[in-house]
């Protein structure tokens, strides 16, 4: 059986924002990516780690080409093959990112974590024909144990059903 997709957003799943207080220091790092400071989860990088067992992932966010030249080296992950927006991405919500995350997955069981779903996104995971999650983060978290669990116990539920 072919491994899903999983599609990872970085800012609000990787890159946390909108923290009152800091990560503790061992729980994330602080990182400059293009002269702007980020607070890079490194919490979220074992749990991706993780979830390359059972996925096979893709980066789905405005960084582009950009999580490959920062993440990789921050968070000890593989270079993934990562979309392009042609310039559309907009701050606060992912649906500018439908069009190339429904071509990239077409035909294939599919999950999607990021922080700033829509309804238009919900609409369209309900509406494909594959089987696809999205699961939702809170920018100041990003991606933690509960979601990573989530992810596993579908991805282990489609290898049941096939």
């Amino acid at each position: 059986m072919t491994r899903p997709l999983l599609a990872v957003d970085v800012d609000g799943v990787i890159s946390l924002f909108g923290f009152d207080e800091p990560p503790p220091g061992s729980a994330a790092r602080f990182q400059l990516v293009d002269g702007m400071m980020h607070c890079i989860s490194l919490g979220a990088g074992r749990r991706l780690l993780q979830l390359g067992e059972h996925f096979e992932m893709f980066w789905a966010t405005g960084w582009e080409q950009k999580a490959n030249d920062y993440l990789p080296n921050i968070l000890g992950l593989p270079e993934l093959p990562y979309l392009t927006f042609d310039g559309a991405s907009r701050f606060g919500s992912a649906h500018w990112k439908l069009g190339p995350v429904d071509e990239y997955g077409s035909g294939r069981a599919l999950a999607w974590i990021d922080d700033s779903f829509d309804q238009s996104c919900y609409e369209w995971a309900q509406g494909r024909g594959e089987p696809t999650l999205l699961v939702p983060t809170e920018s100041p978290l990003g991606l933690e144990d509960a979601h990573t669990e989530a992810l596993l116990t579908w991805a282990k539920s489609l290898a049941v059903e096939s």
